[in-house]
């Protein structure tokens, strides 16, 4: 097997008619996905050559998702910009990628515009409507003979320290040997329904899509909007009767903080799967409690390794003084951890922390169009030097616990998790240093609290501040603490004094 379309093609030969897919308004069959795709596909293959990167600009949905494998049909990959971010920030995306389409629809156009694209733009509407657009098997096939496993899939952008997005670019062959291993570990079959939370530009989002389409399992696109009204997301869940949650922990946590298990408990969910940061156990068994006899798994792993490189299938009850663990590596996945001197810390080094590094076929192709920073991240293995492999340096810390199974401990470097996504500190203090009236900014993060915490010196108010933020980055980037200071501390050294400023916050906390 070489192309993920072919897990579609099977499912539409075994399951033509089954609901593949169904979002708030529409839905389509197997049969139908497969058609549409082909002919998008077709079409793509008149305006562009293969291995080039397309722009969907839009809200997940059906569609989306339809034009997600019509771009694999011509032989290009994906990738989702969301329409809700900041224009700076869809610019500054838009610029690295060099796309020569992008493909929207009427109500984004003039936020696309105001970019400063000024390439092709495809209305999603036109090919899925105009029935004189069919699709050409012939020029398929030539496209698809051209390709090999290690072509891109898709790129999703996550923070980048200089203040740029990282596209991290994920190939064939890397989503086939996850998926295959995913959905044999945790039983995932045609007979289930997957209730998808996560945005298209979020890499979670690829386990709901292929997991679906591997199975003929049933995707259910639940939209962002619902989940300010967690009842609506309840009852879709519910009518649709979802069987699988493969959702980030945030979500997990936001229904039960605004109390949407109260309102209603699905009845069908079996499995709940979530990742993206540390899950709090306090909020773990309250879904425990709903659903006793349901498999919870804990996920680990960066979008740069292809969903995720460890999990743990949770066997027994956690107290609110219990740790997770991140637990054992994938098949065909090797996690190990390195110290400060390269040399490896075994399974028997227990408390031991060090850096999380991954190998195998999970690793992405890197960032495009973004060689330093691709260096920097995928490194030559230092265990090896037989022969050249490379290894992903993920920055976070991790130790092995008396039962051999990995445990998360913190980050070594300025990145954090934070509502799912990995965020360079560095970068948020960039953008608030940017705002006209602040002279100097320091971010760092409470991981209890999991909030973002900055202090800035300067004469701007709050208010101002983040009005200025959201104009560079997304909501999820801004800071949730927010202190100003006549100046910031330094150390002897004249760098900013992080450590003071956390002892502030944390007396700021208790007063």
């Amino acid at each position: 097997m070489n192309n993920v379309l072919e897990y579609l093609e099977a499912s539409a030969a075994a399951f033509p008619d089954k609901i593949a897919a169904r979002d708030d308004k529409i839905s389509c069959t197997y049969k139908e996905l497969l058609s549409d795709a082909r002919r998008i596909g077709t079409m793509l293959t008149t305006k562009t050559d293969i291995r080039k990167p397309i722009a969907v600009f839009m809200d997940k949905s059906v569609a989306t998702l339809k034009y997600f494998m019509g771009i694999l049909y011509a032989g290009c990959f994906y990738v989702l910009v969301d329409p809700s971010f900041p224009t700076a920030r869809i610019r500054q995306i838009l610029d690295v990628l060099e796309s020569d389409i992008v493909i929207t629809e009427h109500s984004n156009e003039e936020k696309l515009k105001s970019t400063g694209y000024d390439k092709e733009i495809i209305y999603f509407e036109k090919p899925l409507k105009d029935t004189s657009i069919q699709e050409s098997n012939e020029q398929l096939m030539a496209v698809r003979q051209r390709l090999t496993d290690t072509d891109p899939v898709y790129c999703n952008f996550t923070s980048g320290s200089t203040g740029v997005p990282k596209g991290v670019l994920i190939c064939h062959r890397s989503v086939i040997d996850f998926i295959e291993q995913f959905t044999k570990t945790f039983h995932i079959t045609g007979e289930d329904i997957i209730g998808n939370q996560a945005p298209f530009d979020f890499d979670v989002s690829v386990k709901d899509i292929y997991s679906t389409l591997k199975t003929g399992a049933t995707l259910v696109i639940i939209p962002r909007s619902y989940f300010m009204f967690p009842n609506a997301v309840v009852d879709m869940l519910d009518d649709h009767k979802v069987t699988t949650l493969i959702w980030a922990v945030s979500a997990l946590c936001l229904l039960n903080r605004l109390h949407g298990l109260k309102h209603k408990a699905p009845s069908h969910i079996n499995k709940i799967l979530f990742s993206g940061e540390m899950m709090p156990i306090k909020q773990l068994n309250v879904w425990r409690s709903y659903y006793p006899n349901a498999m919870f798994v804990n996920l680990y792993g960066p979008t740069e390794i292809t969903c995720n490189c460890t999990y743990y299938i949770l066997d027994k009850a956690f107290s609110e003084d219990d740790r997770l663990p991140m637990g054992q590596a994938f098949a065909n996945e090797r996690v190990f951890l390195l110290d400060d001197t390269d040399n490896e810390i075994l399974t028997g080094q227990t408390e031991t922390s060090g850096e999380v590094c991954v190998a195998g076929t999970c690793l992405a192709l890197g960032y495009y169009n973004n060689p330093d920073a691709s260096k920097k991240a995928f490194t030559p293995n230092p265990l090896q030097s037989k022969w050249s492999e490379t290894i992903y340096r993920t920055g976070d810390l991790a130790y092995y616990g008396a039962d051999g199974l990995l445990y998360f401990a913190g980050r070594k470097d300025f990145q954090i998790k934070h509502m799912g996504h990995r965020i360079e500190l560095e970068e948020i203090e960039s953008v608030l240093g940017s705002v006209s009236t602040v002279e100097h900014a320091c971010c760092f993060f409470d991981e209890k609290k999991s909030k973002i915490v900055a202090f800035y010196a300067g004469t701007a108010d709050k208010k101002e501040v983040l009005d200025e933020m959201r104009k560079k980055v997304p909501e999820y980037m801004l800071p949730n603490v927010l202190r100003p200071l006549e100046s910031l501390p330094l150390t002897k050294n004249g760098k900013t004094d992080r450590k003071l400023l956390k002892e502030i916050y944390e007396n700021q906390k208790k007063g």
